[in-house]
Formats: structure tokens, sequence, C-alpha cells
């Protein structure tokens, strides 16, 4: 480690019918990661010992240096060979600055603060020192907060402006760091989610990023973010975009409460850097197996009970969204209309910025017709498309996709 560092540092319309799930891109698990040593870890290190163990030096006795200890000891192979002491310490000696620098961070068990607030990276994303800059960012805006919970409500609503990345399919990949997501400005639910989780991390915050590969209700996979509070003793869920009712909601309840337990395309994950005998699948490489994970899918089973989720015997459940010419998702109003000219339910679809399974939905009753009018309210209220819908007595749910193509 070089010494300056050291000195420095303090410490048209388509219908998609019935339950379309789609499978992740192996159909089986890969072999999770073993449970292993400090002395096993550095061993494997190979040439890059040196550097470990001088990280190991560099910080004091006690539990930062029980903190390092168990980050390189749970180090995925890739991070053992590669990472230099100055990297592990910059990231140890800052996480440790925001534990003592608030009472509420205080209050952390320490063996959830070792395993989700001190790791450098939460998924398979590029290795970077992003603890520093996000500390800056993100520890002057929650210096006053009284509780965990106030603080990651605070970071969570900054972080859209803060960071100037918003969602977008047309990001470079998935699994992108914090600055390849801030250098483009875009990027996945799992990109967002990485940045959320590292702003909150940032300010002594336990964070993880959870998901599914494959829902069981409709097409696709989705991750979003969860946070630990010593208040409740409970882990709760949020997103990079806030829901508008808080902490522990979310448009994809629903879809997570019929999650299967023990299933590994089914199941809802949470990260962890400590093994668990699980991996998180990343559905972009299937063959990673280095990401360990928990099974929490009976709390969103838990959560849909809560919310009384799930459609009723007799009823379809219409997920609609409307596309401009450019084929771009547009928040635009939508009336569902029965045969006789009665409003069935009205809403509107989501933008651009929304997931990709994220929809308006509307519930209507099987065997029946119905008109969808698409409307633009401004300059002046008029229809920009009229579809109509025959539901069939075994329909589920429909996909939905008004345009003006």
């Amino acid at each position: 480690m070089r010494q300056g560092v050291l000195l420095s540092l303090v410490f048209g319309l388509s219908l998609v019918s019935g339950a379309m799930a789609q499978k992740p891109k192996s159909a089986g698990a890969p072999e999770v990661s073993a449970e292993r040593t400090l002395a096993e870890a550095l061993v494997l290190s190979g040439k890059n010992r040196p550097e470990l163990e001088d990280a190991l030096l560099s910080v004091a006795e006690g539990e930062l240096r029980d903190g390092m200890k168990f980050l390189i000891r749970y180090m995925p192979e890739r991070d053992l060979k590669a990472l230099d002491s100055d990297f592990l310490a910059i990231d140890v000696l800052n996480a440790f600055l925001e534990r003592r620098a608030h009472d509420w961070a205080k209050e952390v068990p320490i063996e959830i603060f070792y395993n989700d607030v001190l790791p450098y990276a939460v998924l398979n994303e590029k290795r970077e020192g992003w603890r520093t800059d996000f500390r800056q960012r993100f520890a002057p805006m929650v210096k006053d907060a009284k509780t965990l919970r106030d603080a990651a409500l605070i970071v969570n609503k900054a972080i859209k402006d803060e960071v100037k990345v918003d969602y977008s399919t047309k990001r470079e990949k998935a699994d992108q760091s914090p600055s390849e997501s801030m250098k483009s400005g875009m990027a996945s639910c799992s990109g967002l989610s990485i940045l959320l989780c590292d702003a909150l991390r940032s300010v002594g915050i336990p964070a993880r990023v959870a998901g599914t590969p494959s829902w069981t209700t409709k097409r696709g996979n989705h991750n979003w973010v969860e946070f630990y509070d010593p208040a409740t003793e409970k882990w709760h869920f949020t997103e990079y975009y806030l829901d508008s009712k808080g902490i522990d909601r979310g448009w994809f309840v629903a879809d997570a409460s019929k999650g299967i337990p023990g299933d590994f395309a089914h199941a809802i994950y949470a990260s962890s850097w400590k093994p668990t005998g699980k991996c998180f699948p990343l559905v972009w490489d299937m063959d990673i197996n280095y990401v360990n994970a928990v099974d929490v899918t009976e709390r969103y089973i838990a959560y849909g009970k809560r919310d009384g989720v799930g459609i009723p015997k007799g009823m379809c459940e219409l997920r609609i969204d409307f596309v401009d010419a450019g084929d771009r998702r547009e928040a635009v109003k939508i009336r569902v209309m029965d045969v006789d000219g009665f409003l069935v339910g009205e809403g509107v679809t989501p933008d651009l910025l929304a997931d990709m399974n994220d929809f308006l939905t509307i519930r209507v009753k099987q065997g029946r017709t119905y008109s969808l009018n698409f409307i633009e309210e401004e300059p002046s209220v008029s229809l920009l498309s009229k579809k109509f819908v025959e539901i069939s007595d075994d329909d589920r749910f429909l996909e939905i996709r008004g345009s003006i193509k």
C-alpha cells in the first residue's frame, strides 16, 4: 500500500395471453461458491497475496481488521487475484467512518454491517472505487437524519437528480457499475439497483439487491433493492424510483407474491457477500456462481397477502401500455369501456422510464368484449387510438400494447 494513501486516511396492438413466464437462459443452477477460511482465500489469491496481506495490516486491530478479514475471506476468486491494498483499505476505512458518524448506523449489527455495507460490489459489476465519491455526495444529505429509515428515504428520493441516470432498455449492458451508468445516463433495473444499493451503503445503510430471474405471472425478470432497519430488525424493499406510497410498496408486489420458494427460476433472491449455499441467478450470464444469495420468497408472499393481491375467479387482468410512432413508451390516459359504453376502469400508461414489466392494470370480466380508448389530454382532449378486445373464458391476463402506428 502506498504510504501517502495510508497517512491521508483517518479510517400497433399486440396481445400476450395466459401466463407467459420466460425461463432464464440456463435450465439449471450453477454450482454455488463454497465456504472458505481466510487462509484458503489467501492461497487462492496467488501472486496477489502480498496486496491482500498489506490490506490486512493497513487497518487497526478490532472491528476494522475483522471487517477486512471478512471481506477478503469471501471475495470472489477474480477479485482475490486482482484487487490491490489501496482499493480495499479505502473501501473499509470509508465504510467505518460512516458507521461511526451516525447513531442509527451504530445500531446496525456488526455481522450485517460486514455483509451488507462493507462490500465494494453487489453483483458481478466492474469493480471500482465508488464509495469515496458517493460518500461525498450523500453523507451531507443524511447528517441530520434521526433514524436509518429517514436516511434511506433521503437517499432514495435524491439519487435520481444526484447521479442523473434513468431507466432505459438502450443501456449498454445489464450489469453496469455506477460509473458506467453515470457516464451514459441510462441503466437497466439491475444497474439502477446497483446505484441505489451503493449509495445507501456509502452512508452506512445495509443494502442488497433483490430480484427474480423469471416471473411466474409474465415474461421477464426484475431486480430492486432491500435495506435493513435496526429499529424494526427487518429488511424492507424499495426501488431506484421510490413508489409514491413509500417503502415496502411497489408495482411488482403482486407478481413477486407468486414466486416459488426454492425454485431456481421463480424464487425471489437477495444478494449476500457471505456464502449461503445458493447463488443469485444473473440472467445475463448464468454461468456466474460467485454472487451469493438468500431465498426471500416467503416475505414477498406475505406482502401479497397484506395487499390482497391476486386475480379473482371470473376476472381477467388487462396489462396495458402505449407506444408512440418511434416505439417509445408514452404516458397516455386510457379508458376501458364495456359494449354498452359504461366506464370499467381508467388510468395512465407507464412512460419510457418505467420498467418494461410495469403496466397499467385494469381488471375486467372474462367472456366479454371491451373497448380500449387511448386519450390525449393536452392541449385538448382527443382520441389517439381505440381498440376492441375480446376476453375469453380462460384468459387470466392480457398484455396489451396500443400505438398510433
